[in-house]
């Protein structure tokens, strides 16, 4: 029974590899031709330019991260270099000297406004730059893989005008390709409209009231 149940899965398994394998050798086969000159390429220059825009948001969110964490790092390293300051003074002060309860006073007071700076520093800058640039891996896929519907759409598109313009016409192999064409249309449809109604698919810096 077990072998049974198996046949069918593999088959559908197989089936599935088989597709994903044909779907990537024809977007290879269509990037090629495109840039061979042989096929044209479907643009859209306003997503285009939102895309360049994004690289550069993303690689200056990076950068703007990286160094807001040194800064962060150094503030603690600072303020523990303070802590190991005002023990030692606490140390060496010896009791009879004036002013040792002001230098208890001083040093505690101290050690609460760095903690107070080192705080503002996590909760304003670290974790706000750690939730903006956490934003680009699921922007970058939206984008790639509207890059990939659109050469689904341009690989049929192609496909189909080559079979229409073919002298001894295939009217089943027509039918098929049409309806992968007006799928893939409608998926690029889909995709091409997203961002411009959905602000979120481009993340800016996010501003204070």
């Amino acid at each position: 029974m077990a072998d049974n149940k198996m046949g069918p899965n593999l088959q559908a398994g197989a089936g599935f590899l088989a597709r994903r394998v044909q779907k990537s050798l024809n977007r290879a086969q269509e990037k090629v031709l495109q840039k061979l000159g042989k096929t044209m390429e479907t643009k859209d220059e306003h997503f285009e330019l939102c895309s360049q825009n994004l690289n550069k948001q993303q690689t200056d969110g990076v950068r703007l991260f990286k160094d807001v964490k040194a800064y962060y790092a150094a503030v603690k390293a600072v303020h523990e270099t303070s802590k190991k300051l005002s023990q030692t003074l606490r140390d060496v002060y010896e009791s009879d000297w004036d002013g040792l309860e002001d230098l208890a006073v001083i040093t505690d007071s101290e050690d609460l406004l760095w903690n107070d700076f080192e705080e503002k520093i996590n909760d304003q800058l670290v974790r706000t730059m750690e939730n903006y640039t956490s934003q680009f891996p699921e922007v970058k896929e939206r984008v790639a893989k509207r890059g990939r519907k659109l050469v689904d759409y341009d690989s049929a598109r192609h496909h189909l005008e080559a079979l229409q313009s073919a002298k001894k016409k295939d009217d089943a192999k027509i039918t098929k390709v049409v309806i992968l064409e007006k799928i893939g249309r409608c998926s690029f449809e889909i995709l091409k409209k997203k961002p411009h109604a959905n602000k979120s698919c481009f993340p800016i810096l996010p501003k204070k009231n």
